[in-house]
């Protein structure tokens, strides 16, 4: 009999695994906390080349070829102006919420269901697999359960109700899409700027709109509710001000940008001890959220959608399949997290450190280019035939 899956969330992991377990000859249903999709919510997110060949594995790489824009090249700039570094990064960049509609989208289209509205509650083994209780009151069952729903994952208490929280790490983010705006560069280089007081980056889309985010330094981790207060005038000011004497286009952007997005802290999460109990694992950032100064988030999230599935079609035993799973993933994951750590850090050095930074970064990427020193993290492949 055909095993059934029970997949919690509905972002970019939990439809990437949905359609990896049809490949794998599991059906699956999509159980989504909030009542609707994420049309036209959120900024931006770069597949890496990595993440991008992992979506080829399912046949999906051609999905997100008419979205966003290649990003192959990264140069860095410091506040006054001066060139740090120029990488060359293989990558595709798009709009957070196309890529979720298109991933949900493809999923239905190869059968899988999405339930909205169905917030976790609780889940528990039963004789022939997992019990899942969702807030509306309503339960599904399954042979498994796959717990997908992100940094806040409720998946991940209930496979270890001391599960650590996600760590802040000293950064906010805000964002926003520019229109109407001429600044320096081409189209598909990330530009970022270390700025004295604030992290910038921009991209120019090919049909001239400009996307853009900024890190303002918090040491203090602010409420959602804090964040919400914060009016989008407010936020424009604020990083008008953070940019006063820079060299850059940073306000040019800014002031050109109709709708500044609602800021949120940026966090991470290093260690996740337990990954699978009782029928139930964890993928994406419920396992391990990186900063978005590691590039890789998305990308892991889909790797291990990916290496998940053909976990559990070469081992008919489900807790065997999520052990064989963690061995394959755990080493590389946790290592993408230190490195978007050390990344995010660089952010907000103070005034020696970014004297230092200035110093050794253009040293450290002429490395890096020429020993390939990052092949570890873009070189990956999943072999799903091997």
């Amino acid at each position: 009999m055909t095993k059934r899956a029970l997949i919690i969330g509905g972002g970019i992991a939990g439809p990437v695994a949905a359609m990896a377990l049809r490949r794998a000859g599991i059906d699956s249903e999509i159980f989504e906390a909030y009542d609707k999709g994420a049309e036209g919510v959120g900024a931006f997110l770069t597949l890496a080349v990595n993440g991008l060949a992992a979506l080829r594995v399912l046949g999906l790489h051609d999905l997100v070829e008419g979205l966003g824009m290649d990003t192959p090249v990264m140069e860095i700039h410091n506040g006054r102006g001066r060139g740090l570094a120029t990488v060359r990064q293989p990558s595709r960049t798009l709009k957070r919420a196309d890529l979720y509609r298109e991933l949900r989208d493809e999923a239905v289209r190869r059968g899988a269901t999405v339930r909205y509205g169905k917030r976790l509650v609780s889940a528990s083994p039963t004789a022939g697999g997992v019990r899942a209780v969702f807030a509306d009151g309503g339960a599904a069952e399954g042979d498994l359960l796959i717990g997908a729903d992100g940094l806040r994952s409720r998946t991940r208490t209930v496979v270890d109700p001391a599960a650590p929280s996600a760590r802040y790490l000293g950064l906010l983010n805000t964002g926003g899409f520019a229109s109407g705006v001429t600044v320096p560069g081409v189209p598909g280089t990330v530009y970022f700027v270390f700025g004295s007081r604030c992290f910038f980056g921009y991209i120019i889309h090919p049909d001239g709109e400009v996307w853009w985010f900024a890190n303002p330094p918090s040491r203090r981790e602010q409420s959602p509710e804090e964040l919400a207060a914060v009016a989008p005038d407010r936020w424009r000011a604020r990083l008008m001000d953070l940019f006063d004497g820079e060299a850059g286009p940073m306000r040019q952007i800014i002031a050109a940008t109709e709708h500044i997005l609602p800021g949120w802290n940026t966090y991470d999460l290093p260690k996740v001890p337990t990954w699978s109990r009782d029928g139930m694992v964890l993928i994406g950032d419920a396992a391990h959220a990186t900063s978005p100064a590691s590039g890789q988030g998305a990308s892991m999230a889909i790797e291990d959608a990916v290496v998940l599935a053909r976990c559990l079609r070469d081992t008919p035993e489900t807790s065997a399949a999520f052990r064989a799973y963690e061995g394959l993933r755990r080493e590389r994951v946790e290592r993408i997290v230190a490195y978007g750590k050390r990344n995010g850090d660089g952010k907000a050095p103070g005034r020696f450190g970014a004297a230092v930074r200035d110093l050794v970064l253009p040293v450290i990427m002429r490395q890096v280019e020429r020993r390939n020193s990052l092949a570890w993290i873009h070189d990956y492949r999943i072999a799903w035939d091997g």
